[in-house]
């Protein structure tokens, strides 16, 4: 059995109480999988940097139940515990009508009980409320402890535990405010953990106030260990049967500009065949020997100096493009083959320019989920094809799009009129729109088929 460590709403402390568990866990010699409810990409940086294990995300409308369910009964084999870390409050959902993909959702899915993490500051005697109240709501959903943060002094934990004592809640771990663990943030939220320095000394720091901070006589039974319901025949990633003469090499982007990407997507790759090379379109002078280009998203905003400068890579890719190679970008992915990319000061940087368009750093977030529908066939989808995926960028077009690669919609709510989005032309498929593969294996596959068929009108005479 594993836990989801959940809170009361958005901003009590996951994300830090989570990593001091995993630390604290691998601290003591133990193997432990991570997961992250939601779309998020940061979060799963940092669990990844504490465990030395991909992270995996259980995201029932990027993929679907049964995915969630498969995913964490296969990535938890081998772990001696699973640690599931929530996304905004425990009952908060993507429609925000209902509690549709959210931590309560996962913990329903999974059967498994649930650790509420609540930021005690400005309160007392209300927290056994707030607590009983979230017990009490659902009663599908096991609230099974909590966690007492930003505890003030000694006279104030005396005053939350003697009104937790009257619900008979159990108490997992109690942490103060901490001043000397501060994870730096930016405009997309936390700073991705390659560009901090010392993240080691920070997570040797969170592993000693896991093990100082949690009630580990009452943690431990809870956690137990990981026993899984059998795979379902036929649900699992299998690796490739395709003969290596049949594999198509994909170069994926991947330096501190572009690291917004699902681990899934690249498992599946792996099992259509795919043989992953990862390059820096940064400090990489020539791109690798490849049959598709993948791009995912990041920080091209925050490197566009260093993307711009690096005129031998950006020449690459633009004849790369060119000449037909099959090419999926993604948000970030999007802004660095543009023409332009301008920075939060205004300042203009060229970019690859294979997209007639410049993007322009703005104060306002696009964010949620969308359904996307395919204009024309290309690259990942079919014409027609409809998807759902996630948006999260505070960069806009400056001018309209030419080839626009979907009709897309919110998800939920007042759908409103459909926007034209992304670009698609030829074998170039760019969108701001995140898509996770793990229900849409046929996305995948026809990146990989198409991949081959480049392969193979390249070699005719």
């Amino acid at each position: 059995m594993g836990i989801i460590l959940a809170g009361d709403r958005s901003g009590t402390g996951k994300t830090t109480l989570t990593l001091a568990l995993l630390a604290a866990i691998k601290h003591r010699g133990h193997t432990v999988q991570s997961f992250k409810v939601g779309p998020d990409y940061i979060d799963p940086m940092f669990h990844a940097a504490v465990t030395n294990r991909p992270c995996y995300n259980l995201d029932p409308l990027l993929t679907s139940e049964a995915y969630v369910q498969q995913s964490y009964r296969q990535h938890c084999a081998g772990a001696r515990y699973s640690v599931i870390e929530g996304v905004m409050g425990l009952f908060d959902g993507a429609t925000g009508i209902d509690d549709t993909a959210s931590t309560a959702h996962i913990a329903r899915l999974l059967g498994l009980p649930v650790v509420l993490a609540v930021d005690c500051g400005r309160m007392s005697r209300s927290l056994a409320a707030l607590i009983q109240g979230y017990r009490s709501f659902d009663s599908r959903v096991n609230v099974a402890g909590v966690i007492l943060n930003r505890v003030g002094s000694d006279r104030h934990l005396q005053l939350l535990q003697e009104a937790i004592a009257a619900i008979n809640m159990p108490i997992l771990g109690v942490f103060r405010r901490e001043k000397d663990i501060q994870l730096p943030d930016r405009h997309l939220g936390l700073v991705p953990t390659g560009e901090i320095q010392g993240f080691q000394q920070i997570a040797e720091r969170l592993a000693v106030l896991g093990e100082k901070c949690f009630d580990w006589r009452q943690l431990a039974p809870l956690l137990g260990e990981t026993v899984l319901p059998p795979i379902p025949a036929g649900s699992q990633i299998q690796e490739s049967q395709i003969k290596d003469e049949q594999k198509v090499r994909i170069a994926i982007a991947h330096d501190a500009a572009f690291n917004f990407y699902y681990p899934d997507n690249f498992e599946i790759l792996k099992a259509q065949g795919a043989e992953l090379i990862f390059w820096s379109p940064m400090s990489d002078q020539a791109l690798p020997a490849a049959d598709g280009l993948y791009f995912g998203g990041g920080f091209p905003e925050v490197f566009a100096g260093q993307l711009s400068e690096n005129m031998p890579m950006i020449e690459a890719v633009r004849e790369a493009i060119a000449q037909g190679i099959p090419t999926y970008a993604e948000c970030g992915g999007l802004m660095y083959l543009s023409n332009t990319l301008i920075d939060f000061e205004g300042k203009s940087w060229p970019m690859v320019g294979s997209i007639p368009q410049t993007v322009k750093m703005g104060s306002k977030l696009a964010l949620g989920y969308r359904t996307a529908e395919a204009l024309q066939n290309g690259p990942l989808l079919k014409k027609g094809q409809v998807i759902t995926g996630h948006e999260f960028h505070r960069s806009g077009i400056v001018e309209s799009l030419v080839a626009p690669a979907y009709h897309t919609q919110r998800y939920w709510g007042e759908k409103g009129a459909l926007q034209q989005e992304g670009y698609q032309k030829n074998n170039l498929h760019a969108s701001y729109v995140h898509l996770h593969w793990g229900a849409q294996e046929t996305a995948a596959n026809r990146t990989t088929s198409i991949a081959r068929q480049f392969i193979n009108s390249c070699s005719e005479p």
